[in-house]
């Protein structure tokens, strides 16, 4: 039986497997009650349809409709909920890419700090998402200049 820590790590493991799939619309739809933040706070998305803008403005996607990326998310710190049954998520990611010409490496690590919401029996929604980059490599196969 799954545990809410369980159905938590599954939603950010479906995000990652969204943006790796390159389903911008689904990342998009699994943040359909959502803003996005940077780490100071600057909102910079919210819905579905202004995540879905703004990842389809940012992320490079290649002739297998793929970014080409293996996203991680490690180190998954879960907070108590609040009164309201939010619950705040702390991790850390890494984005490993392969493209043709350059091998396997890690272009991006960083952080994210969620707040997700129970929804219906069981299930989990993100309602926040704070992140932002820590090392950096080379990002001029993953992302569009900002």
């Amino acid at each position: 039986m799954l545990t809410d820590g369980d159905r938590i790590r599954n939603l950010l493991a479906e995000y990652c497997a969204l943006v790796d799939a390159g389903d911008l619309d689904g990342v998009g739809r699994l943040m359909a009650d959502a803003t996005l933040h940077t780490l100071d706070g600057t909102e910079i998305a919210r819905g579905a349809e202004g995540v879905t803008a703004l990842y389809r403005g940012l992320v490079k996607l290649h002739e297998d409709g793929t970014p080409r990326t293996q996203h991680l998310v490690s180190n998954v710190h879960i907070g108590d909920p609040s009164p309201s049954g939010e619950v705040e998520v702390r991790s850390v990611f890494v984005v490993l890419q392969a493209v043709e010409g350059l091998p396997l490496q890690p272009v991006i690590t960083g952080r994210y700090v969620d707040c997700v919401a129970p929804v219906g029996i069981g299930g989990w929604k993100f309602v926040r998402r704070a992140f932002g980059p820590g090392l950096t490599g080379d990002l001029s196969h993953h992302m569009e200049p900002i």
